[in-house]
C-alpha cells in the first residue's frame, strides 16, 4: 500500500511538473507574440507620420514622382503587416522600403534647398527617426523573446511536453540581410 501511495505521488508530482513546463512554453509565445505586437504596432505609427511626409512633398511641384510612389508603398506594405501572425519575411521587406526611401529623401533634399529648411519636413524627419529607432528595439525584444521561446520548446524535456501537448515549431527571428552584409565577421557556429 506504502509503495502504491509513493508510486501515486510520483505520478502526479510528474503530471504537475509536465504541466508547468507546457504553461512556461505559452508564457513564452505569448511574450514573443505581444512583442510581435509591438513591433507592428511602431511600424503602424509610421503611417500617421508618412502620410504627412507625402502631402509635404506634394506641395513641392517639380519632386520626383518616384519619391511619393516610395512613400506610398511603404506605407501599403507597413498596413498590410498582420498583427496576429509573425512574419518576418514581410517586415524585412518593409524594412528595406524605409532604408531606400530614407536614401531617396536624404538624395531629395540635396536638390531641394528649400524643402530641408522646411520645418515640417525637419519634424516629419526627425519622427521617422525616432519611429525607426523604437522600431529597431522592438525588433531586438522580439528576437530576445524569440530566442527564450525556441529554447523553451527545444530543450529537454520540454520538447517533449511540447511535441505531446502543444507542437509548436520554433519561430525564425528578424534578420536584417542589409546589416548582415556590411559585417565581415561571421562566428563559426
Amino acid at each position: 500500500m506504502f509503495g502504491f501511495i509513493v508510486f501515486f505521488g510520483f505520478f502526479i508530482l510528474l503530471i504537475v511538473w509536465g504541466i508547468m513546463i507546457r504553461n512556461n512554453i505559452v508564457r513564452y509565445l505569448n511574450a514573443t507574440q505581444r512583442s510581435w505586437a509591438e513591433v507592428a504596432n511602431f511600424e503602424l505609427q509610421k503611417v500617421k507620420t508618412l502620410d504627412h511626409l507625402e502631402q509635404t512633398l506634394t506641395q513641392y511641384t517639380h519632386f520626383e514622382k518616384s519619391t511619393l510612389k516610395k512613400v506610398t508603398e511603404l506605407r501599403q506594405q507597413i498596413m498590410n503587416l498582420n498583427l496576429h501572425h509573425t512574419d518576418t519575411s514581410h517586415l524585412q521587406h518593409i524594412e528595406q522600403l524605409n532604408q531606400e526611401l530614407i536614401r531617396n529623401l536624404n538624395l531629395v533634399v540635396e536638390n531641394y534647398p528649400e524643402l530641408k529648411a522646411d520645418q515640417l519636413y525637419s519634424q516629419m524627419m526627425q519622427e521617422i527617426h525616432e519611429q525607426n529607432e523604437n522600431i529597431s528595439a522592438a525588433i531586438s525584444i522580439f528576437n530576445r523573446n524569440v530566442e527564450a521561446f525556441n529554447n523553451q520548446i527545444e530543450v529537454f524535456p520540454n520538447n517533449m511536453i511540447n511535441t505531446m501537448t502543444l507542437s509548436k515549431k520554433p519561430i525564425r527571428p528578424f534578420r536584417d540581410p542589409i546589416m548582415n552584409q556590411s559585417y565581415s565577421y561571421r562566428p563559426n557556429f
